[in-house]
């Protein structure tokens, strides 16, 4: 089989992820394309409130402004000019949040906040708190919505990590080795870890190596729900890792 077959065979067999949904039906919708986008909204929301919070507006406002950029996000036809070719959620995110910030906040002002429109779910509650516990490590505010967008990942990552050891019954063993997912290898103890753990050295390398191996997997299949191709995965996890590395 040749690299052409190959990537076509992948790209067939590529699972109908959120955003690989969304740009298919993109022209008709669908109640299957509003639940993707509505989901993608809910997960992605913060890298937009950070933007336009770093734009200059007040936390009130930004949280005014995320939540009404969303509800027309799913109610009008932004979808239309989603560029399938350049088929990143976050790119067509922020392009669609910058056209409404320049040309509809007149419009988003008369309307009464918690009025009529069916609203997006958000959880602002937290959003203030963690957007002044960051610092912006980079010159541009593109790059900082890229950093925020990066960190969210990660975030969702470790929680869908969290809750799979859960579910196999080792919270206590999830948090001893947590730290070695950060940490650098040369900076912590193994025996000590073990020791703590009530594990021997070779076991707990054994369940560090198992730990880092299904956070990768978790992190590809979280980008891939933001892309519209396989073949756009790796670029897009080079990106992130260059964006957080500063």
């Amino acid at each position: 089989m040749n690299e052409t077959t190959t990537s076509r065979v992948k790209s067939q067999n590529f699972p109908h992820t959120r955003w690989s949904v969304v740009l298919a039906a993109r022209q008709d919708s669908s109640t299957q394309t509003a639940a993707a986008l509505e989901t993608l909204c809910r997960a992605y929301w913060y890298p937009l409130y950070a933007y336009v919070r770093r734009c200059g507006q007040s936390s009130h406002d930004a949280q005014d402004l995320t939540q009404e950029f969303f509800a027309r996000l799913l109610e009008k036809d932004y979808l239309k000019a989603a560029d399938r070719d350049k088929g990143r959620f976050r790119t067509f995110l922020l392009v669609a949040l910058k056209r409404f910030l320049a040309n509809e906040w007149d419009r988003a002002q008369a309307q009464k906040r918690g009025g009529a429109r069916t609203h997006v779910s958000l959880e602002t509650s937290t959003a203030e708190t963690r957007y002044e516990s960051e610092a912006p490590m980079l010159s541009t505010l593109e790059r900082m919505f890229d950093q925020s967008w990066a960190l969210t990942l990660l975030d969702t990552t470790m929680a869908r990590l969290k809750q799979d050891f859960a579910a196999a019954g080792k919270n206590e063993e999830f948090h001893m080795i947590k730290v070695f997912l950060t940490a650098e290898k040369s900076s912590v103890c193994y025996a000590e870890v073990a020791k703590t753990a009530g594990m021997t050295e070779g076991a707990l390398r054994v369940a560090t190596h198992r730990l880092r191996k299904r956070f990768r997997e978790i992190f590809r299949q979280e980008i891939a729900q933001t892309v519209a191709s396989p073949e756009a995965i790796d670029e897009e996890v080079r990106y992130l890792m260059s964006v957080l590395a500063g």
